[in-house]
């Protein structure tokens, strides 16, 4: 039964993967009256937990907040993606120095559980758990904030913004409007979530009806509060918009300027792979799936595609060539305790029948392509050359090709995980078939979709915003590796690599108290002690700590290519990160004054976001964010006029900074300071 369920899963995707794709060069259908016009005080587009947590500290401030989303569910990495498994630091976790949205997440999955926070008893993280809950807890959180703030939730799922209305008088730009298609099953076609993303977002960005959905044009406008008119200067928004995406959509329709993939290497991104941008290469992007453990084996059809992908999967270690282990490394649902076992140094329950896995894996589904012949994220060059960029012509911005691949490499790693008997990093005679498991799909399995896989690819690193020109970066503000990492910078590796002026630079950016004796001093930079502490900024509006964690782009197209490796240097920078700060000049963009960006699109440098892009993270700058929205509306000023006179003071940011700490929102590490600098109990 179980073969022949998976053998007819397996022809249903096909079907979608081959069936013609529309050309990229087909322009959209012109844009029709909206259908139906909706007033906001706060735009947010993406429901992923930034988006969440924007929307949560939005409503509790009593404002009206629409959001949108292109799939059906709030909650990204927990939910539409399908990384359950919550990535927090040990220091931070064990002291519950997180956001309050965040705390209250966390206390409802332990509730939804009957108080237990790992249902999964996963080894990776204190809590994993089923992806669909993650989207039920989150909806409630929103509708009981909404009840407790007085604010309106307006909630958009299946929705895309396919145009913004710009004005463009005068040096001060602003989103009057923003146009958005929501889209339903056509009469007689298949549900959503039946066909894999490939297959559907080209058309979920279209005006035009389809065989497969129906479309309403959405008109989002600024909501006009009657206690507030005539209070705003002119110049000054009635709304804010948030761009939540996990790509940053909104800031390449906007046009705004921004970064994508690796930075050239510099005294502030010393560890960079390249002397040169590639905006090609970011990290790799993945498509999740839930497995469950059987008492009897299963008989599984091979995928007609699996040759083209199977010379690259690998348990990757030796430490970690062990199928128990990463079976239960992000085990999301575990009724029963399994006997205890231990490999390469970690202890865990093995899996037993009714164990269900997601799977998230560097060389298993991870899938990580890196040139202009294959990356997933178009470059605004790219963009300009199929048209995205024209009115109307939105599609997304992404690879369609690059997600349909991912699919395959997705369904592939499971075949290897139950089939395989090779690993490509590790030789023959180390992986062992496993065909007690069987892979969960249908509307009702964990991932919600009739294929099996997450609704959405979990996505690791997006387009980045460039701040504005800000003291000691008149280029535009970015935070940077040296604002972050632990390494000290004195090994061979640095000395022999960077410039010696560069790396002298390098050396006196790191001195923090003893800048000024590290300038005038003539001793040899190696010798110059660095400061043991992140960079601390005076506009902090939110924290985060995790490690520099690097699923690196493949050297060759396509990443799956037979002895391909991963890009040379692109792990130099990993490690160790001190617990760092969300600047609010990382949140404000460019040449448009009332939109602020969250989540992964700040302005964050390539090495520094593979710290800022995990759980907590995106909670707090989304807490940053719906503070910041909503406390900008009611003082009648733009979010950055809060920071323009930096580094002089700026009252109303101190305002904004006491809100957010008020609010239990933390904007800083306990006993942070210049002065402090023992930090090493914050690993």
């Amino acid at each position: 039964m179980q073969r022949r369920r998976l053998a007819a899963f397996i022809g249903l995707v096909l079907a979608s993967f081959t069936s013609p794709l529309i050309p990229f060069s087909v322009l959209s259908a012109p844009p029709k009256t909206p259908n139906q016009t909706v007033e906001c005080e706060i735009l947010v587009t993406g429901a992923g937990l930034a988006g969440v947590a924007t929307a949560y500290e939005g409503l509790l401030a009593g404002r009206t907040v629409c959001m949108t989303e292109i799939t059906d569910w709030m909650g990204g990495q927990i939910s539409t993606q399908g990384t359950s498994a919550l990535d927090e630091r040990r220091t931070q976790r064990l002291q519950l120095f997180f956001s309050r949205g965040y705390l209250e997440l966390r206390k409802r999955i332990a509730d939804k559980y009957n108080g237990n926070l790992n249902p999964g008893d996963c080894w990776v993280s204190d809590s994993c758990f089923l992806p669909h809950d993650g989207h039920e807890i989150l909806y409630d959180m929103l509708q009981d904030a909404a009840k407790k703030g007085d604010g309106k939730l307006k909630w958009f799922p299946a929705t895309v913004v396919k145009e913004l209305e710009l004005n463009r008088a005068g040096s001060a730009q602003t989103i009057q409007g923003a146009i958005a298609i929501q889209h339903r099953p056509a009469a007689g076609a298949l549900p959503l979530n039946t066909l894999p993303l490939s297959q559907t977002i080209e058309d979920s960005y279209r005006y035009e009806n389809s065989a497969r959905l129906n479309k309403e044009i959405l008109r989002f406008v600024p909501l006009e509060r009657s206690e507030e008119r005539g209070v705003r200067s002119e110049g000054v928004s009635k709304w804010y918009v948030v761009d939540a995406t996990e790509t940053g959509e909104l800031i390449a329709l906007a046009d705004v300027p921004y970064r994508l993939g690796i930075d050239a290497r510099s005294y502030l991104e010393p560890s960079a792979s390249s002397g040169t941008n590639d905006p090609y290469c970011t990290q790799g992007f993945t498509y999740t799936f839930a497995m469950e453990a059987t008492k009897d084996p299963i008989s599984h059809d091979i995928p007609p595609f699996y040759s083209q992908y199977s010379a690259y999967y690998s348990y990757e270690l030796p430490r970690l060539a062990s199928f128990p282990l990463v079976f239960t490394y992000r085990r999301i649902w575990s009724p029963k305790d399994g006997e205890p076992m231990s490999f390469g140094g970690i202890n865990f329950e093995a899996p037993v029948p009714d164990d269900i896995s997601m799977q998230n894996w560097t060389w298993g589904n991870d899938y990580r392509p890196g040139t202009a012949a294959d990356n997933l994220i178009y470059t605004r060059a790219q963009l300009q050359a199929s048209g995205q960029l024209l009115p109307g012509n939105w599609l997304g911005g992404l690879r369609t090709e690059s997600l349909r691949k991912a699919e395959e490499h997705a369904i592939g790693y499971f075949y290897w995980l139950v089939t395989g008997t090779t690993d490509s990093q590790l030789g023959d005679g180390v992986k062992q078939p496993q065909p007690n498991n069987r892979y969960l799909s249908g509307l009702d399995s964990p991932m919600g979709t009739v294929h099996g896989l997450s609704k959405y690819p979990y996505m690791r690193e997006g387009r980045r915003i460039i701040g504005r020109p800000s003291w000691g970066q008149p280029e535009g503000f970015t935070v940077w590796e040296i604002d972050i990492s632990r390494r000290n910078y004195n090994d061979d590796y640095y000395r022999q690599t960077l410039p010696p002026q560069m790396y002298r630079r390098l050396k006196i950016a790191l001195a923090g108290l003893e800048t000024i004796n590290a300038i005038a001093s003539t001793q040899p930079p190696e010798k110059i002690e660095r400061r043991t502490r992140s960079t601390i900024f005076p506009d902090s509006v939110g924290i985060g700590h995790y490690a520099i964690d690097f699923h690196p782009c493949m050297t060759k197209s396509p990443p799956e290519l037979p002895g391909n490796t991963e890009r040379e240097g692109e792990r130099q920078g990993a490690g160790e990160a001190y617990p760092f700060q969300i600047p609010l000049r990382a949140m404000i963009p460019q040449k448009i004054d009332n939109l602020l960006v969250a989540g992964k699109s700040i302005a964050t440098s390539h090495i520094a976001s593979a710290a800022y892009r995990v759980h907590s993270f995106e909670w707090s700058v989304g807490a940053a964010a719906g503070t910041t929205a909503a406390f900008s509306l009611e003082k009648a000023i733009a979010p950055y006029q809060l920071v323009d006179d930096l580094p002089r003071r700026e009252p109303l940011l101190e305002q904004l900074q006491y809100r957010l700490q008020e609010n239990n929102n933390p904007t800083a590490f306990p006993d942070t300071s210049i002065f402090n600098l023992d930090w090493d109990d914050w690993r």
